[in-house]
């Protein structure tokens, strides 16, 4: 099972890539723009998914989702979620 990331476009990098960030973690990764319909910007919010962004999302939503996240990932871990 594969699970989509929000994250926040930190960079945009050359051959249609970006430096994305994971929540307020020191997690970072690159990810491939091709897929997105129109070109991001530094700070969007994005959701990527094995390597690729899919498309953008709002600050809300971004936030939203990476509390579910964390929620669930204490549930699991018995710890608090780093990102």
């Amino acid at each position: 099972m594969c699970l989509a990331i929000p994250a926040r476009i930190i960079e945009l990098l050359p051959a249609d890539m970006a430096k994305v960030r994971i929540g307020e973690s020191s997690t970072y990764l690159s990810a491939s723009t091709m897929l997105l319909p129109e070109p991001p910007t530094p700070g969007d919010y994005v959701i990527v998914h094995a390597g690729f962004i899919l498309h953008k999302l709002s600050p809300e939503e971004a936030e939203d989702s990476l509390a579910a996240l964390r929620e669930i990932a204490e549930a699991v871990c018995g710890a608090q979620a780093n990102f």
